[in-house]
């Protein structure tokens, strides 16, 4: 069985930057455990896999789902993203807009958006998080404590004030694993930009992640709310960096961004 197979830098517009994934796309669905290991074999963060579905009007529609190599995964933003870039850029470039039907999160609408691809995900509002644990604050350090915790999808936010903050932190990823099956962003005003942020996430198996759509669908709704603007320009100050331009439409985040193909060769099971 021969697989066609991309790996596509997502949130940037530059080869070696922004979050890599892998995309597989398959003509029916295989077994949850090859997919699996099909993931591992590709050895970064997620593998999206999509099978056209048929009988649906409108835009071209799509089965999604996102692998892991510790097993399936429930949203993830930047192989969205990248696997929208493969269909309009490699199978369907006529195409303008399409549908992926997924098994947690609904279905998420992709367009074209000039240079940039537009995917409609669920807004999460966080909430305050007055008692956050021991090993949350002694992870992250004592100096500058941040100036608000909040929580949300088992996700704590720390708040701070100063972008050079977030781009100095080094975290204790052991005390960070402590918190699973939490993890953590940590996030700032932007000098540049409406806001920055970093992710953190050792208990899965990373122990930060490069560029994080998922985490936008909160950290846009909490800026949004702290800046009185709908829409936000933000960095994500990981070492290899990406960004995300965010679109408030009430209970949905409209995340924005680029991709660039790296590589594109054909998976041999």
């Amino acid at each position: 069985m021969r697989i066609p197979l991309f790996h596509v830098d997502a949130f940037t517009g530059q080869p070696f930057r922004g979050n890599p994934a892998a995309v597989c796309p398959l003509s029916s669905w295989l077994d949850d455990g090859l997919l699996r290991k099909v993931a591992a074999e590709n050895n970064l963060s997620e593998t999206a896999f999509f099978v056209p579905t048929s009988g649906l009007s409108g835009p071209e529609h799509y089965e999604l789902r996102w692998f892991s190599s510790r097993g399936e995964v429930r949203l993830c933003g930047h192989a969205t993203l990248a696997s929208a870039y493969v269909i309009f850029n490699r199978l369907q470039p006529d195409s303008e807009m399409l549908g992926f039907q997924t098994r947690f999160s609904g279905t998420l609408p992709v367009q074209k958006a000039g240079e940039l691809l537009a995917m409609d995900f669920p807004a999460m509002f966080p909430k305050a998080c007055p008692h956050p644990p021991d090993a949350l604050l002694a992870a992250l350090g004592p100096h500058p404590v941040p100036s608000e915790i909040v929580d949300v999808n088992d996700t704590y936010i720390a708040v701070y004030e100063d972008e050079s903050t977030i781009q100095n932190m080094h975290p204790d990823f052991a005390r960070l694993e402590q918190l699973h099956p939490h993890v953590v962003a940590v996030t700032a005003p932007g000098k540049k930009v409406d806001f920055v942020s970093r992710y953190f996430k050792p208990s899965y198996g990373m122990p930060e992640d490069p560029v994080t759509g998922s985490a936008h669908c909160a950290l846009a709704p909490y800026w949004a709310n702290r800046l009185g603007k709908s829409r936000l320009h933000a960095e994500q100050l990981s070492e290899r960096g990406g960004e995300i331009w965010c679109d408030m439409a009430e209970d949905r985040v409209i995340l924005k961004g680029r991709a660039v193909l790296v590589m594109e060769g054909t998976l041999v099971i």
